[in-house]
């Protein structure tokens, strides 16, 4: 998929295909709005992405042309949740989802929470 040019995250939900990718997105969306306080909702190279007020990129979404990408920038929160992470489909810095049922929402929500708690190494 071409990196979006669009403008706000609502423009970039509207440019998903409706076949059960944009519901992902939004599901993941809603839930690092709600608990990611303290970050901004930024578009970022093309995709979503939430910065803590005055610092860099920490979670980023995206629509790939196989799967969604959930971006976790973070090192130090992905070394804390290695072993829940070893059974995902992982990438060096991003969850990949090939489907809505293979989301660990849990998992999602925690990680959020653990980048949340407080400043840490953006790679």
């Amino acid at each position: 998929m071409a990196q979006s040019s669009a403008q706000d995250v609502d423009a970039y939900l509207g440019e998903i295909e409706d076949d059960g990718r944009r519901e992902l997105v939004r599901k993941l969306r809603e839930l690092c709005r709600s608990e990611l306080d303290g970050f901004d909702e930024v578009m970022a190279y093309g995709m979503p992405g939430y910065v803590r007020r005055g610092g860099e990129l920490e979670i980023a979404l995206a629509n790939q042309k196989q799967y969604i990408s959930f971006y976790l920038m973070r090192s130090d929160v992905r070394e804390a949740f290695e072993q829940r992470l070893a059974g995902q489909d992982m990438g060096k810095g991003c969850l990949r989802f090939r489907s809505a049922a293979k989301v660990d929402y849990v998992l999602v929500r925690d990680l959020l929470r653990a980048t949340a708690q407080g400043p840490g190494t953006v790679c």
